[in-house]
């Protein structure tokens, strides 16, 4: 990951811009302000700072909930807060030259008379959701662009973590000639940073897979979602869940890594770009996305067995390594063990491989596991079954600019990218490379949780992960 300097307040920040036609804009949320001398009153105003020095400015602005800090029983006092909010915290803005869209929150629309009020002070927002969300659910169409803002709590649906989907499914089939399709909500689908939890921490697992499905069959470029107090960014079939919610809460999730922040995006017949800055302004992550690979055949080989490590030479900052697994099956095998070695990188045989990836248990799932330091239990992604009755081929990709998320795979180059699931908050980029890279076994030679089912080959490409082109 590259940090950027520290710059002064008051100069510009360059924006990223589309390569040709396209859109960019600013996505942030959870500043749980609209309390006069508050502490986020402070942390809020600090990251509005940094929007107002973005060179050219922004389109639009998106705003996934949590705006004010809410959570009271009396009407009027949420009124106070919302008036706070937009009067004095949000004075530096002007709705017209730089629309802003909400989406609702855990924070702001909890009960029936929250959700009153919100339709009330919001009532500029459109009003073409489905029946009896008018201003919690809406679109906004803009020529080649559809923005689509989702509802996650809605009272007449089952409150928080749930989401309507049958609307959703309709609005996207009657816009499918937009090119550049995005979806904003509260809650993840997917669980950040291992917090975890149906309708508290995330979408209901059945209803989010609903969503998620429709969010792939329709070609959304991302959902963007907050609620989880941090920056991340997975992808799943295709479709990016980047999560932002650093406007200025103060406590973070976790407190040592995570930061106050926003995140500026560009799009394009490219794909998408983001950038996401600190509050001083500071560019802390970034991501060009969909990746361009070469094709797989111009890949290096590499055959079962210990190898050099082929990256010491040269290993970028941010880079995305990719590897092609293909294996063979072996005629005479009748019991494979429960733990397989696809590929593990080490140094030693004392100490504990730095990264191994193979095939574990009955269910036969893919499995990741990450040791950053020596005497601590390594973290671990999984993934899904390769079945081992018959040859079999897949893709795993290592990108050190995308955190936990970055541990992906896919069938092949024709097919997307999808995030292995795990519980951590760092991901590729602590990864150590190791002096040795072994292919079909562990890292103490070929009796060490061997591949004997099948005979295993690789064909690996490593890349930097430039922001202009990945």
């Amino acid at each position: 990951m590259q940090v950027s300097k520290e710059i002064t307040s008051d100069l510009p920040i360059p924006a990223l811009l589309p390569r040709g036609d396209g859109h960019q804009f600013v996505v942030y949320a959870d500043s749980c302000s609209g309390v006069a001398g508050a502490l986020h009153e402070t942390t809020f105003a600090s990251v509005n700072a940094v929007i107002q020095r973005l060179q050219p400015p922004p389109e639009f602005l998106c705003f996934p909930g949590d705006e004010i800090v809410g959570l009271v029983a009396d009407a009027a006092s949420l009124r106070e807060q919302w008036q706070h909010w937009f009067e004095h915290e949000m004075a530096w803005h002007d709705n017209h030259a730089m629309p802003l869209y909400h989406t609702t929150g855990n924070h702001t629309t909890y009960n029936p008379t929250s959700e009153a009020v919100y339709r009330e002070v919001l009532s500029h927002l459109p009003s073409n959701g489905p029946a009896g969300q008018e201003n919690l659910t809406y679109f906004v169409r803009d020529n080649d662009l559809l923005l689509i803002f989702v509802n996650t709590l809605w009272s007449g649906l089952g409150g928080e973590g749930t989401v309507e989907t049958e609307w959703l499914g309709q609005t996207l089939a009657a816009h499918a000639d937009a090119p550049y399709k995005f979806v904003f909500g509260h809650h993840p689908v997917f669980p950040v940073n291992g917090f975890s939890g149906n309708y508290q921490r995330e979408i209901e697992h059945n209803n989010g897979k609903s969503f998620w499905d429709i969010l792939v069959q329709h070609g959304v470029t991302a959902y963007f979602c907050s609620h989880i107090l941090a920056f991340d960014v997975q992808v799943h079939q295709g479709v990016l869940q980047i999560l932002t919610a650093g406007a200025g809460t103060a406590h973070r999730m976790p407190e040592e890594v995570e930061y106050l922040h926003l995140v500026q995006a560009a799009v394009d017949h490219e794909g998408l770009r983001y950038q996401v800055l600190d509050r001083t302004g500071d560019r802390r992550e970034w991501l060009s996305w969909p990746p361009v690979l070469p094709p797989t055949s111009q890949w290096s080989a590499l055959s079962a067995g210990v190898h050099p490590n082929p990256l010491l030479l040269e290993t970028p900052d941010t880079m995305i390594l990719v590897m092609a697994f293909t294996g063979t099956q072996q005629d005479a095998v009748i019991h494979a063990p429960m733990m397989q070695t696809l590929f593990c990188t080490w140094d030693n045989a004392v100490e504990l491989g730095t990264l191994w990836v193979g095939i574990v248990g009955v269910e036969q799932r893919l499995v990741a596991k990450l040791s950053q330091q020596v005497g601590r239990s390594p973290h671990t992604w999984v993934g899904p079954s390769i079945s081992l009755d018959k040859p079999f081929a897949f893709q795993m990709a290592l990108h050190t600019g995308m955190g936990a998320g970055g541990i992906l795979w896919r069938l092949n180059e024709n097919e997307p990218w999808t995030s292995l699931l795990g519980a951590s908050f760092w991901g590729a980029e602590r990864i150590h490379w190791g002096k040795c890279w072994s292919i079909g076994h562990g890292q103490a030679g070929a009796s060490d949780l061997p591949f004997i089912s099948h005979g295993v080959s690789l064909q690996w490409h490593m890349q930097s992960a430039s922001l202009q082109h990945c």
